[in-house]
């Protein structure tokens, strides 16, 4: 049964399957204060030339490294205070993973969105302590998940009485060090009522195809967040990055930072089209 869209507010963006679409950008993991001051002052160029409203996001915990040389980021503590530093300059919402129930509070006295980890999404402690946070809870769908299961996985979070919930697509398993991004899942999603995001980033990884890494293919990013807008959702997740080759995580399919703003651009005007014309399914 479809339920009506909900909007999910955050500070002063709100997300919304039936509203114009939400920005969500950053590097993949926390480099350091002026890294992040820097790349956060990209992205807010590239969305307010859009007009579009935006949420800045890293991680200061890459907790699922391919190996165990995958470099992890700054630690909660020092990532913390790099993301309030972010906020209070741009005065935008932040958003960060978290991947521990015992992360969860601390996080939210600075994160305004908690991030719940692909891998993780059906893990109820955790989706419970994030939930009782009161901080709005963005669950990534598992890439072994059908969509429609997502609705069990939003329930958890709703149980704790938080109706701040954003369910998100990364692409599915397809064999293997692949992923398929399967478009369906989108409008699937949003029969919950709650608001649908795109990771374009992620769903254009191709899981340990390095070896000790993953790869993937960077121009597939912005073809993915084309069909996802089209097909209409409430956000997309774009992780972004000055030198993405130079990245400690993710640089195979973080867009670069000097191409947002086109990126964006082009987004917010099939964005337009397509809320004006909405799918039903």
């Amino acid at each position: 049964m479809t339920q009506t869209p909900r909007a999910v507010a955050v500070r002063d963006v709100t997300f919304g399957n039936d509203r114009p679409f939400v920005l969500i950008a950053g590097p993949c993991q926390i480099e350091g204060r002026d890294h992040a001051l820097r790349v956060a002052e990209g992205v807010a160029r590239a969305a307010r030339s859009a007009g579009v409203p935006w949420v800045y996001k890293s991680s200061y915990d890459k907790a699922n490294r391919t190996s165990l040389s995958g470099r992890r980021g700054l630690g909660m503590e020092e990532g913390l205070r790099v993301l309030e530093a972010v906020r209070d300059a741009q005065g935008c919402p932040v958003l960060t993973d978290v991947h521990d129930a015992s992360h969860c509070a601390p996080v939210a006295e600075v994160a305004d969105i908690l991030q719940i980890p692909a891998f993780l999404c059906r893990q109820t402690d955790l989706l419970l302590a994030a939930g009782r946070t009161g901080a709005a809870v963005n669950v990534k769908k598992g890439q072994f998940l059908a969509p429609w299961d997502m609705a069990h996985v939003a329930d958890k979070v709703a149980s704790t009485g938080n109706g701040r919930i954003l369910l998100t697509e990364r692409g599915a398993s397809f064999g293997y060090n692949a992923l398929v991004a399967d478009m369906r899942s989108l409008p699937i999603m949003a029969r919950t009522g709650w608001p649908v995001v795109m990771d374009a980033t992620h769903a254009a990884q191709e899981p340990g195809a390095l070896g000790g890494a993953s790869g993937g293919a960077r121009e597939m990013a912005p073809v993915l967040a084309r069909a996802a807008v089209a097909v209409g959702v409430a956000a997309v997740f774009m992780e972004t990055h000055e030198d993405p080759d130079g990245a400690p995580s993710d640089g195979p399919v973080m867009v670069r930072l000097d191409a947002l703003a086109g990126v964006v651009a082009a987004l917010a005007a099939l964005d337009r089209l397509a809320k004006a014309r909405p799918v039903a399914a």
